[in-house]
């Protein structure tokens, strides 16, 4: 069936959309993925990071960008330094240095929160899938003259996948978040 294949995307598109702004909050541990969301004024425009050096974790609580121009260290700079990260980089000339101090309580109950608004946003997504799918569904008794019996199963399918996805959810959600939590 066409539109339980589509939900299906559009939820596997909501769980893509979770991990990626999973891996942007902190956990301690140094991880490039940490600075995706950094911008960085380089040639007149605001540029990803990523896109005007080499972002890498030597180290489990140290990363280092390699600017691929040596005239960005001054801008890479000062785009860390001015994130909400709460970074302190240093530079020595041909790269940056990014220690990754190791997180309080009360910052990892702040990444906590933001974890789980987070996780919501992702269930209203998936829910939102299903109210659409399930609208398809209706339109189609309409159109196509489905039975009360075919739209009720088919709305039961579409519950069942809407489930299984909300459980993803949960599960990314209680990793993270004893990612954060160990010390």
């Amino acid at each position: 069936m066409p539109s339980l294949q589509k939900a299906r995307q559009r939820m596997d598109g909501a769980i893509e959309a979770l991990r990626r702004e999973f891996a942007a909050v902190r956990t301690g541990k140094a991880s490039p993925a940490l600075l995706d969301s950094i911008k960085v004024e380089a040639y007149g425009s605001l540029m990803p990071l990523n896109q005007v050096g080499t972002v890498s974790a030597p180290e489990p609580r140290m990363l280092t960008v390699q600017p691929w121009d040596k005239s960005m260290l001054k801008a890479i700079e000062k785009s860390l330094r001015e994130s909400d990260l709460g970074l302190n980089p240093s530079n020595d000339g041909s790269i940056i240095r990014i220690p990754i101090p190791p997180l309080t309580e009360e910052r990892r109950k702040e990444f906590v929160k933001m974890l789980h608004k987070l996780t919501e946003e992702a269930r209203v997504a998936v829910r939102n899938v299903r109210r659409d799918a399930n609208d398809e569904v209706k339109q189609s008794q309409k159109d196509e003259g489905l039975s009360e019996d075919d739209v009720r199963r088919e709305q039961g399918e579409v519950q069942k996948l809407t489930d299984q996805y909300i459980a993803k959810i949960e599960e990314l959600m209680k990793h993270k978040e004893a990612e954060i939590m160990e010390v």
